[in-house]
């Protein structure tokens, strides 16, 4: 009887240990689904090149948003860039600290019209790193990228001719743990994730 107790203890504690591990690698998983697939507006990020300038010419429009509980000014430098499919572009954000204090954010971003998501490659981007302004400091954040010549191809994506790239910035779990405000914080992402909605 004891022994069966045992085995049965051992197990459920597998499970619940399991299931921990597993929540704390779902967005990790998440976003490596996102990366891949182009899922939910996602755009691909990797070191590949762009395959080079065709006739054919997109608009990318750029958008930037903050989180209210983060006291940033935060901004594209170019509200909109028309390029070739194929060719590889350099894009700016600026980022101004507006509060008293140092604070941390990082920031997330989507592409739309979703289905553009998979053409959309990002070379090069500030996407969920960890960036710090001390007070009334400011940052340029560059950002490379390429929109794959089969965008045009796909029948699903033939129409598209304006992509919008918005970034969000939002405190990190641990600055807004350190200013008291993680209560009433927005999504996250960090080494502390919670998905963002």
């Amino acid at each position: 009887m004891r022994t069966g107790n045992r085995v049965i203890g051992i197990a459920l504690s597998s499970v619940v240990f399991g299931m921990i591990g597993l929540s704390f690698a779902a967005v990790p998983l998440y976003r490596l689904f996102c990366a891949v697939t182009g899922y939910g507006g996602t755009p691909q990020i990797g070191k590949e090149a762009a395959p080079g300038a065709t006739r054919q010419l997109i608009t990318v429009r750029f958008n930037a948003n903050t989180n209210p509980n983060l006291l940033w000014q935060f901004d594209p430098v170019q509200e909109e860039i028309r390029l070739p499919l194929g060719d590889e572009h350099l894009a700016f954000y600026t980022a101004r600290n507006e509060a008293t204090a140092p604070v941390t954010g990082v920031a997330l971003y989507n592409v739309t019209p979703d289905k553009a998501g998979k053409y959309f490659h990002k070379t090069a981007c500030f996407c969920f790193n960890q960036q710090t302004l001390d007070p009334g400091e400011q940052k340029q954040f560059p950002l490379s990228f390429w929109v794959d010549p089969e965008i045009a191809k796909d029948p699903n994506t033939a129409e598209i001719h304006t992509i919008t790239l918005s970034y969000t910035f939002f405190r990190t779990l641990e600055d807004a743990e350190k200013s008291g405000a993680l209560a009433q914080a927005g999504p996250h992402a960090g080494p502390s994730q919670r998905p963002a909605p």
